[in-house]
């Protein structure tokens, strides 16, 4: 099941869409599915749905379908490795950064949140959910370099992101969940980047609402 060339970042972002429905099924003691019905509850069509699993090879037979247990299976190898969680940080600890880590601590998805930081002496010191200290930015360099986290959660404004960056780059973060408004990818082309824009989410939204004639 090794990918065959490198796969486009469209097929990537639907792979978790996959793996949610399919989880959904199986609770619902689904144990096969066809291409068809599972284009119909992605919202895609069927040869799309089989264009992207061709991607890695191929999970079915045609004709026959797919064992929702073996797809499972084989898309949690994807999305999830070995399983062994990657090591997170969060930055921020205003409402965002605790929003973000309560989700990051409830459902990890593969991630491991080990350290919180920020500027704010009056949140240093305090416990996130409880049970993870908040440290001062200051203890950046000397947390990574004891700890070794590959992920770094972003939820400071735009200025401080571009700040704090290339320190987090050089301290060998590899991965970026980016909620702040500056886009790493484009100083850092080969780090992994994440950005998410709620504004533009909620400008879309706004869009089809205002032009769904």
């Amino acid at each position: 099941m090794s990918a065959q060339g490198k796969v486009s970042l469209p097929v990537i972002k639907r792979l978790p869409k996959y793996y949610r429905y399919l989880t959904n099924m199986q609770r619902s003691g689904v144990t096969k599915v066809s291409s068809s019905e599972l284009a119909r509850v992605m919202g895609t069509t069927a040869s799309q749905v089989r264009q992207d699993f061709n991607c890695f090879g191929g999970f079915g037979q045609q004709g026959i379908g797919y064992n929702v247990e073996v797809l499972l299976a084989e898309l949690s190898k994807l999305l999830f490795g070995d399983g062994t969680l990657l090591p997170t940080i969060l930055i921020g600890t205003g409402r965002l950064g605790t929003a973000v880590s309560s989700f990051l601590t409830r459902d990890t998805n593969g991630y491991k949140l080990i350290g919180a930081f920020d500027v704010s002496e009056e949140k240093v010191g305090r416990l996130l959910l409880g049970e993870i200290p908040i440290r001062h930015v200051r203890e950046l360099e000397e947390f990574c370099r004891a700890e070794h986290p590959a992920v770094a959660v972003l939820c400071v404004p735009r200025e401080g992101a571009k700040e704090l960056s290339s320190t987090l780059v050089e301290l060998g973060i590899r991965g970026f969940w980016n909620f702040s408004h500056y886009d790493l990818s484009v100083p850092y082309p080969d780090v992994t980047v994440e950005n998410v824009h709620l504004g533009d989410s909620l400008m879309s939204l706004g869009y089809r609402l205002r032009n769904d004639t």
